[in-house]
């Protein structure tokens, strides 16, 4: 496990009293204290950050206000999101948010719902649109175009998909009838970070919310929203492929690339603008071989 804190000066100096007698070298310039407390270790970096790292690293850094998340226990009762698309050069971001009452389970297990890595592309399409039908969701789709002027206005990768998360929870908490236990989001940054960019939202959720890593595994909630955002990104891929006249690939890699100089070719930069997320690598590196 890996924690990150920010202490101040007083406070660093009780964490260094404190474990003075583990301090260990460190050949790191920017870090002032280095600690090893059994398999944990202890970085004190010259900007008043604190790394605890190791098995222990919740125990160590909760003397010093570290406060460990509840992971929430039941699968019922709970509102799951799942982003997709992030990653994918062409296409657009989905972010959808499900909630998944006890009358469900019976439902998702029968047709087979696990995380939408797990499944392939074929029997995503077969079970997502009868989870539309039967799931309380909200699915949110933000086409190139937008994302991309979105993008332009201030927003940042992260930051998107905060705001996005954010409103999909806020808006399915409006269709139901009570609140839910809990909301678990599957983790795409650090807790300090979705805080800083969700405060600057306008509408806030009331349901407590949890951010967890691989939480598509543990939580039928986040794997039925993965499962939808797949369906979703591979119609709007297909639809832009469609109005494009190339087939658009999903992912980052060299096949982008060359798809997006293709593009170029025939009809313009101006014209990945409607198609693809302008500010990956991706665009430079069509752009150079456009021009070969």
């Amino acid at each position: 496990m890996n924690i990150v804190l920010k202490l101040n000066a007083t406070e660093l100096k009780k964490l260094c009293a404190k474990y003075s007698s583990y301090q260990l070298t460190s050949k790191n310039p920017y870090i002032s204290f280095f600690a090893k407390v059994g398999k944990t270790s202890i970085s004190v970096y010259h900007s008043g950050k604190v790394v605890f790292q190791g098995s222990d690293a919740e125990k160590l850094a909760s003397d010093f206000g570290y406060i460990a998340q509840k992971v929430p226990k039941q699968q019922t009762n709970l509102i799951g999101t799942d982003e997709v698309g992030n990653g994918s050069y062409f296409g657009g971001l989905i972010v959808t948010a499900s909630f998944i009452d006890e009358k469900d389970l019976d439902f998702l297990k029968n047709i087979g719902v696990a995380d939408s890595k797990k499944l392939t592309d074929e029997k995503i399409c077969q079970i997502a649109p009868l989870l539309m039908e039967k799931i309380p969701h909200i699915a949110l789709v933000v086409e190139p175009t937008k994302y991309n002027e979105v993008i332009e206005s201030g927003y940042n990768a992260v930051s998107i998909k905060v705001a996005l998360h954010n409103q999909a929870i806020f808006l399915l908490e409006k269709q139901l009838v009570a609140l839910p236990d809990n909301v678990v989001i599957d983790a795409f940054t650090t807790e300090a970070n979705y805080q800083k960019y969700v405060m600057k939202e306008k509408n806030h959720p009331l349901s407590k919310v949890t951010l967890l890593t691989k939480a598509e595994d543990q939580f039928l909630a986040v794997a039925v929203s993965s499962i939808i955002s797949r369906f979703l990104f591979l119609e709007n891929l297909k639809k832009l492929s469609q109005e494009s006249g190339f087939i658009l690939p999903s992912g980052a890699g060299s096949l982008s690339d060359k798809t997006a100089s293709q593009i170029i070719k025939v009809h313009g930069v101006d014209a990945l603008r409607s198609l693809a997320k302008l500010h990956f690598a991706n665009t430079e590196k069509a752009l150079k071989i456009a021009q070969k």
